[in-house]
Parts: structure tokens; C-alpha cells; sequence
């Protein structure tokens, strides 16, 4: 039983407005309007999808279109071909050549609240 740990699939044709929540690896291929919530799994955002939500996972793919911002407690991962209109705010960050990106990227050793100016030595 190999399936248990293969991701599931939103579809091309699939929209859903509102908010995706899960704890489990998520592939986006369709349309989502809202938010998406995958605290501790992995989301991709596939090449046809169009996403206009605000995304929060423990890694994020994108390879498709994204309008909002993307918080990751540890790699955004931007290639060739997507475009991401938003803010990001992870561990690590991964652009290849040719991904369109508009926004600010706030890159965070941990979550921690009142040392926003720790990293200014």
C-alpha cells in the first residue's frame, strides 16, 4: 500500500472558494480562492493552477500562478515559469531563472516575536 503517502490532488477543473485545510502533502492543479492551511506538509502549486489565496505549509512548490502571500516554516521554492504576486516570509528561498516574483521576502531564522532586529549586528 504504496498510496498512503503519495499527495493529494486538487484538479484542473476543480475550484474552491474559501479555505483548504489538511495534514497531509497537497498538489494544487486547479483554482483556489481563499486560504490554504498545511502546517506541518508540503504544498505544490502545479503549472496550470491559478491560486488567489494566501498559502501557509511547511514547504511550498510553486510552478503555476499565485496571488497572495506565502508564510513557510521551512523552503519556498519559486521555478521556471510560475508567477507569485505576494509576500513571502520563510526559512529558505529558491527562485530559478525565469519565475515571476512581485513582493517582499521576510527571511526568518525562527518565529519569534520581539527580536525583528536581532540579525542587524
Amino acid at each position: 500500500m504504496a498510496v498512503d503517502n503519495s499527495p493529494a490532488r486538487i484538479g484542473k477543473s476543480i475550484v474552491i472558494c474559501g479555505e483548504v485545510k489538511g495534514s497531509e502533502d497537497l498538489i494544487l492543479d486547479g483554482r483556489v480562492e481563499g486560504t490554504v492551511s498545511l502546517s506541518e506538509n508540503r504544498l505544490t502549486v502545479g503549472p496550470s493552477a491559478n491560486i488567489a489565496a494566501d498559502l501557509t505549509a511547511k514547504d511550498v512548490l510553486i510552478m503555476g500562478r499565485v496571488q497572495g502571500n506565502v508564510v513557510a516554516s521551512g523552503r519556498v521554492e519559486l521555478r521556471a515559469g510560475c508567477n507569485l504576486e505576494g509576500d513571502i516570509r520563510a526559512l529558505r528561498l529558491a527562485v530559478e531563472d525565469n519565475a515571476v516574483f512581485r513582493g517582499k521576502v521576510d527571511l526568518t531564522q525562527a518565529v519569534s516575536k520581539g527580536h525583528e532586529g536581532a540579525a542587524a549586528h
